[in-house]
């Protein structure tokens, strides 16, 4: 069987990894062979992240490369798309691949439709709005992340819809034991674009360092700006050294606000957190409180001083953190290992194709 992937951009894009190219071993292993169609590369991801200006005539080209890609989908069984073919346009190229008979399977991790439907400029939510709904009418199968993703496309009218969280490799992510003289380290993973999440508990983190002795270390927050003077360490992510970075923090931290958008995220730093046997603290926004079993795994508290006690009590506490993390390990292991997935993803790509 043979599967065009549209993914959005190259390994450094955080949903192609995550929610496409972790697969592709285990798809290769069943007999599924994916051919892997790039928009957008690491080099464009690299610049967005530094603040730089897109460069339109790249971009262009880009675009003109991924139709004449599509020109030839048929030679393919299915499509694998992630959220969208071509961002910021109509739907024409979803629609075009339902009219030539192609299956089509798109993926989301994020709830997209709020990108268009909420956007500040009336335009765009005028023109675009309900652009995501007409894509997941279009598909053959909706992969959600989530149950709120997945709501959304029923009510869009989706033919069918499969729920798949975010899953790690739990066999390249593993505890490793803290050294024992260091300061409890409080860990944050991700992108400079949602390093604005810290912002609202940063009370809670300069009391658990001026209390409990804790440093912080932030991995892609974008900068040592990002510790906001608290004692600590910034990081740039890389992929060879993730497991690393995971296994220097001994609590993961995931704040959110409870907004519409932050409702369609599948908390993928948590699973990490867990993977590497060490206690989440998250705010209960969305799939959050799904995956973080509160007092068992992790801490879901919902006010800056509830974030203050989880954080103090984990902080001080060596052996809380051993048993939260081991617990969270075990969770890990048996609900979002890629394992545990790898097969239901091959099913689904093998039932789009087949028409079910």
């Amino acid at each position: 069987m043979r599967v065009l992937l549209l993914a959005r951009y190259g390994p450094l894009g955080a949903t192609s990894r995550q929610r496409h190219r972790i697969f592709l071993p285990a798809l290769a292993d069943a007999g599924i062979r994916v051919t892997t169609d790039t928009l957008l590369d690491d080099g464009y991801l690299r610049r967005l992240h530094a603040g730089e200006p897109a460069r339109p005539a790249a971009i262009l080209a880009a675009y003109g490369r991924r139709v004449l890609r599509l020109a030839r989908a048929r030679r393919w069984d299915a499509v694998w798309v992630e959220k969208e073919i071509l961002p910021w346009l109509p739907p024409i190229a979803e629609a075009w691949l339902r009219w030539r008979r192609v299956p089509m399977v798109v993926d989301y991790d994020d709830a997209w439709f709020h990108r268009y439907d909420a956007h500040p400029r009336p335009l765009v939510r005028r023109l675009l709005g309900g652009k995501i709904a007409a894509v997941m009418r279009s598909a053959t199968t909706v992969v959600a992340g989530n149950g709120y993703i997945a709501d959304h496309a029923r009510a869009a009218g989706a033919a069918h819809v499969e729920i798949l969280p975010t899953v790690v490799d739990t066999d390249a992510i593993r505890p490793i034991e803290p050294a024992a003289d260091r300061p409890p380290t409080i860990g944050w993973i991700g992108t400079p674009a949602n390093a604005r999440y810290l912002d609202p508990i940063r009370p809670a983190l300069a009391a658990a360092c001026r209390e409990a002795g804790a440093r912080l270390l932030l991995v892609g927050a974008g900068g040592p700006a990002e510790l906001g003077g608290l004692p600590g360490e910034a990081r740039p992510w890389d992929e060879a050294r993730e497991a690393a970075d995971l296994a220097d923090m001994d609590i993961g931290i995931m704040p959110l606000p409870d907004t519409p958008f932050e409702r369609g995220k599948c908390g993928y730093k948590l699973i990490q957190y867990m993977a590497a046997g060490r206690p989440a603290v998250a705010s209960p926004v969305g799939v959050n409180g799904t995956i973080v079993a509160d007092g068992r795994t992790g801490f879901l508290p919902t006010t800056v001083e509830g974030w203050t006690d989880a954080l103090l009590a984990l902080a001080r506490d060596p052996t809380l953190r051993r048993r939260m993390g081991g617990a969270g390990r075990e969770r890990a292991v048996i609900h979002y290992s890629l394992a545990a997935w790898a097969p239901h993803q091959a099913r689904i790509l093998r039932e789009a194709a087949e028409g079910r």
